[in-house]
């Protein structure tokens, strides 16, 4: 079984399984529908719902999502004791985040 450690989003795990298939020179084709078939027939379709996780975890793994001097500014701000949270803007931010779950049924 793989490792779990040191992973990162957005990048490919390889497998025992996935790497013995290779091996064995298994061919995959996709088609635009999102059902997928291998050589031996076996197929599988995703659901809108998988297709629309996989875009959005393909567009966050491109974009960067790190600000270094925001982390440091907010570090600081603990360190001294004046970090607070609006707890007002909070709230919103994680309705906001449901609603936008909710637009993927």
């Amino acid at each position: 079984m793989a490792s779990i450690d040191h992973l990162r989003s957005g990048q490919p795990l390889n497998t025992n399984r996935s790497n013995q298939s290779k091996s064995q020179g298994t061919a995959v084709e996709s088609s635009g529908s999102g059902e997928v078939r291998n050589h031996k027939g076996d197929a599988f379709s995703l659901s809108e719902q998988s297709r629309a996780i996989g875009a959005m975890n393909q567009q966050m793994a491109s974009e960067t999502h790190f600000d270094s001097a925001k982390v440091a500014a907010i570090k600081e701000a603990i360190a001294n004791g004046s970090y607070r949270v609006d707890a007002d803007r909070l709230a919103s931010n994680m309705l906001k985040h449901e609603d936008e779950l909710r637009g993927l049924k």
